[in-house]
């Protein structure tokens, strides 16, 4: 007697079909995706916008999984290359039992191979891939160094006080490569923004920031220190012979099809020569708009107006790292249409925007803010970004502009709103070029937004300093959120990043004002009475919407005067 075949299981595509999520349509469609891509359909539909992760993950019956403590010793049934093939992990053993998250729990011949390789039966879950991604880069990037570091020690007994010579005969070996190489990968990977590398008296430290909060990845050996710091001098064409004057250099780095431009700077410290590396992508902000950035309806409003001007200065303040040009390059996405001719001079350009002439500042050639404004000029502009006003002469050259007929976009390092305008009467530009040359500032800085996955809400104290902060009575009602920490944030809670903003338009008694050389304080009271929204009370309503936590808003905006 002959066995009955086995019906087969049903796929993904075929349930979601089943139950009415998609059509056949839809499948083919993310089917022809993942012809050229090679990702697990569900990610593919997800980004589609075609079904939901919660629905895929409900047919699919994915169950909580924590990733933070995996057992070493399931890691020996499991070769790292089928790991990092498959993307998958083993999870837990019960007798002959192997359950292995993947990320594409479907995939019949992974689960196969696992079987012949292991001798177990193979109960598999899904798990999302950039979570299993970035366990598989923690659980075997230590072991990986570990590897490099043996090399090394077979390659080089070199000392930090030998010869130059011998420390460029080393870069050429695989190991201190191999190094580096996977610090920028990894740095890449995880969306980080600077790379810190750190002598210490012992050690070096690596630090990646991400989200805007510097994170120790890794330690070095001390014995390493010459080769690894010079290593990247040498990628970014510098001196290596020079230790004791601060050098600048740079990087193109091509990740598949990821073009990174790094900028390199290295300066001398007690312990050695300490390099801080600027990662930025060159892709495109085309598909980045001024939603994106943090604007609430009415601020949004104010800033579309002022973008509407055919002349005038809209100025963009806050610290380094607070989000200023991108702000600038979602607006020149707003207006840029084949009418207009938009130009910049930027330093560094960050990234490339279709149909915009970009221009890079470079000193050595005397092509400073200034001079590169003035040749903008004469190339019949509508609308001219300039990254940066840093001294007088650029201010001057910029409201110029803005008075005779063009628009002009720039950024500024005030504290707030308000100091914009009189920063730019402390540059010794006249009280009415101002006046009338301005059509508003906007603050910004960056706060991080809880994580989606894990946010939780919670009543503060009654006596709390996040209800003194708000302004919250001890009996007053007041939910506010938080990230609990779960694999996606990397237990940090937060995950990407938003603005918080205050937006200065120039009205006429603001003209009086700043006509009679007033202080930014009294522009900025002014501006509060006529209806501005800080930045401290912009942070608020976004905690108090579950966007991000009031721990965040207080540490960007806890001045009183914010």
């Amino acid at each position: 007697m002959i066995d009955a075949p086995k019906k087969a299981k049903k796929t993904l595509g075929e349930l979601l079909i089943e139950r009415g999520f998609i059509n056949n349509a839809q499948l083919w469609e993310a089917l022809r995706v993942q012809s050229r891509t090679g990702e697990f359909l569900g990610e593919i539909l997800s980004k589609l916008g075609m079904v939901s992760k919660d629905t895929i993950n409900e047919i699919l019956g994915v169950k909580r999984i924590n990733l933070d403590n995996l057992d070493p010793e399931l890691f020996k049934l499991v070769p790292e290359h089928m790991i990092r093939k498959y993307k998958l992990l083993p999870y837990n053993k019960g007798g002959n039992l192997l359950t292995v998250v993947m990320a594409d729990s479907a995939n019949v011949l992974a689960i196969d191979d696992l079987r012949l390789v292991t001798g177990c039966k193979i109960e598999p879950v899904r798990l999302e891939q950039h979570v299993i991604e970035e366990a598989i880069r923690k659980h075997f990037s230590v072991p990986e160094v570990d590897r490099i570091f043996d090399e090394f020690e077979l390659t080089t007994e070199q000392h930090e006080s030998e010869a130059i010579v011998l420390e460029e005969e080393v870069f050429d070996e695989a190991p201190v490569v191999r190094l580096i190489n996977s610090i920028f990968i990894q740095a890449i990977e995880q969306k980080a923004s600077d790379i810190h590398i750190e002598p210490a008296e012992k050690h070096v430290r690596v630090r990646y920031r991400i989200d805007g909060m510097l994170q120790e990845i890794m330690t070095l050996p001390k014995k390493i220190r010459s080769a690894v710091i010079s290593r990247v001098k040498i990628m970014a064409s510098m001196d290596i012979a020079e230790k004791r004057a601060p050098q600048d250099g740079r990087i193109m780095l091509k990740l598949g099809s990821q073009e990174f431009d790094l900028r390199v700077s290295s300066l001398p410290t007690v312990y050695g020569e300490k390099i801080v590396t600027r990662l930025l992508g060159k892709g495109s902000m085309k598909s980045y708009k001024l939603e994106n950035v943090g604007f609430d309806s009415k601020s949004l409003s104010i800033f579309r107006n002022a973008l509407k001007s055919s002349y005038g200065m809209l100025l963009i303040t806050g610290p380094t790292g607070s989000g200023k040009t991108t702000t600038l390059y979602a607006a020149l996405n707003e207006i840029n249409t084949v009418e207009k001719n938009i130009i910049t001079v930027e330093d560094p350009v960050e990234y490339m925007l279709e149909g915009i002439n970009q221009t890079q500042v470079n000193p050595r050639a005397r092509m400073t803010f200034a001079t590169g404004l003035r040749a903008i000029l004469r190339q019949d502009p509508d609308v001219i970004l300039v990254g940066e006003i840093r001294d007088g002469e650029t201010a001057e050259i910029a409201v110029k502009a803005a008075t005779t007929g063009h628009l002009v976009l720039s950024t500024l390092h005030t504290n707030d709103a308000a100091g914009a305008f009189t920063r730019l009467v402390d540059m010794d530009i006249e009280p009415f070029l101002v006046a009338s040359s301005v059509l508003g500032a906007v603050a910004q800085r960056l706060v991080r937004l809880i994580c989606p996955r894990c946010r939780q809400s919670y009543v503060p104290e009654p006596d709390s300093p996040e209800r003194l902060f708000i302004g919250a009575g001890p009996d007053q009602p007041l939910t506010l959120y938080r990230g609990a920490g779960c694999n996606e944030c990397r237990n940090s809670g937060y995950r990407g990043r938003m603005a918080i903003v205050e937006i200065l338009p120039m009205t006429t008694g603001l003209r009086t004002l700043i006509l009679n050389k007033a202080s930014a304080d009294e522009v900025k009271q002014k501006a509060q009475a006529e209806g501005m929204v800080t930045l401290r009370m912009d942070g608020i309503q976004k905690a108090l919407r579950g966007l991000t936590t009031i721990e965040e808003v207080m540490r960007v905006a806890y001045s009183e005067n914010n």
